[in-house]
């Protein structure tokens, strides 16, 4: 009895075995056949690339090899021109309608929509490649920085504002030494004037381009960077401070001495670049997009005689004559509500557009970035290469109007501008603290 009792319970647990062999069969069958094709993903990034330079012409086509490569993503991609993209921006913020990424720049920019609630971090997608993520400069991403030092956004360049640009050509006709102290500065700008030579080029119409440009570097000479950040944290220093007044006095001392074009704030910057490249004038003050600008729209010949430096020093001043302003550049960020297989996308586009390859086509564009990459010096220009060397030989300090609130970058830049027609230097301090320290005291 006992032997049959053994038997049937053989039996059974055999088939058992076979039927749940046979079940696992038919469930890999299944898991083997899709079920539904992949949808489309509809993604939305906003961008400032509209220009026909190189850098602008190499960041769309990363995007469009992005769509070739990922064809179930449904992508709109605007590319907003510079000038008008800041403001557009704010306006959908205003609204909480921002697109799935969006162009952010380094700075008060970035750390307001932070503080705004409309972002979220890509820290996943720096940790998902940390080989990427390790040959960034140092200080790429601390811009980028902010609660638990989660990141949120990697930067497509760096932001160089405040290159001395100059005609090597002009400054050997009329026998003038390239200046080194602003005395010497001022020197070269009455040999010019007297020669009927405009000395320095500038296209002023969006008046962001002498705050970015001048002013900041200006600053750096006189106030010392410690200064300027406690400034702008109302902490111990403020804007009607006798430095800053100097600082603004300083660049009235260019206007005064008519070291600019006639109708300089009625021009823009591309109109002024292609004045300092036809010889026209022997220097412009310019950031690394001139680089790119240059490249894309100047002859060699003209390239050749184009050297680059750093403003001189101003005696007496409390900060590092041997500086550009700058600092980590613009880059893509996430809007907060964009989730799932969406957001999957967006991150995928992120490392698109600053990824290894990414950063050295970038680079070979003409552009600085903040990147430990090779660059072939046969598809750069010479005047990209010099700049490019002066760059690993400086310090980097900070450009206004990334660090100040928004209300305060638009009164430095309507100041500047109110300088250049005749207003007091007094009257824009003022402006300026009164509008930083609004933003600042609660």
């Amino acid at each position: 009895m006992k032997k049959m009792q053994k038997m049937s319970l053989m039996l059974l647990i055999m088939m058992f075995i076979i039927s749940a062999c046979g079940n696992s069969g038919n469930t890999n069958k299944k898991a083997e056949e899709p079920t539904t094709k992949d949808e489309k993903v509809k993604l939305t990034v906003w961008h400032n690339f509209a220009g026909d330079d190189l850098r602008a012409k190499t960041v769309r086509s990363l995007i469009e090899k992005f769509q070739q490569d990922n064809p179930q993503v449904e992508l709109d991609a605007q590319a907003i021109p510079p000038d008008g993209y800041r403001q557009r921006l704010s306006t959908v913020a205003a609204g909480n309608e921002l697109p799935d990424l969006f162009f952010v720049y380094a700075g008060s920019h970035s750390a307001e929509l932070y503080k705004a609630g409309l972002l979220q971090p890509i820290t996943e997608l720096t940790v998902e490649h940390p080989d990427w993520t390790s040959k960034f400069l140092p200080g790429a991403f601390d811009p980028y920085k902010f609660e638990q030092d989660q990141i949120y956004s990697a930067p497509m360049g760096m932001s160089a504002t405040s290159f001395l640009y100059y005609n090597t050509s002009i400054f050997e006709q009329y026998n003038v030494k390239v200046p080194t102290t602003w005395d010497e500065l001022m020197t070269a700008i009455k040999v010019f004037n007297d020669n009927k030579m405009t000395p320095i080029a500038l296209g002023n119409k969006a008046p962001w381009v002498a705050q970015s440009t001048i002013i900041g570097a200006i600053g750096e000479r006189v106030t010392g960077t410690e200064w300027f950040k406690n400034a702008t944290a109302q902490k111990g220093a403020k804007f009607t401070d006798p430095e800053f007044i100097d600082t603004l006095g300083y660049f009235k001392q260019l206007v005064d001495n008519k070291a600019f074009q006639e109708g300089a704030n009625s021009i823009d910057n591309t109109q002024a670049e292609q004045y300092f490249i036809q010889g026209k004038a022997a220097m412009m003050i310019s950031g690394a997009w001139s680089l790119t600008n240059l490249a894309a729209s100047a002859s060699e010949e003209q390239m050749k005689v184009i050297d680059v430096t750093v403003l001189p020093s101003i005696s007496g001043g409390k900060g590092d004559a041997n500086t550009i302003t700058g600092g980590a550049g613009a880059g893509l960020a996430l809007s907060k509500r964009t989730e799932g297989a969406t957001k999957d996308a967006a991150l995928k586009l992120i490392y698109a557009v600053s990824g290894p390859e990414a950063q050295k086509a970038i680079a070979e564009s003409n552009s600085m970035v903040m990147y430990d990459t090779e660059i072939d010096q046969s598809k750069v220009s010479s005047l990209y290469y010099k700049a490019f060397n002066l760059v690993k030989k400086t310090g980097i300090t900070p450009v206004y109007d990334a660090y100040l609130s928004a209300e305060a970058g638009e009164v430095i830049n309507n100041g500047l501008q109110e300088i250049m027609t005749g207003g007091t230097v007094e009257s824009v301090a003022k402006k300026l603290q009164d509008a930083q320290a609004r933003a600042v005291t609660p």
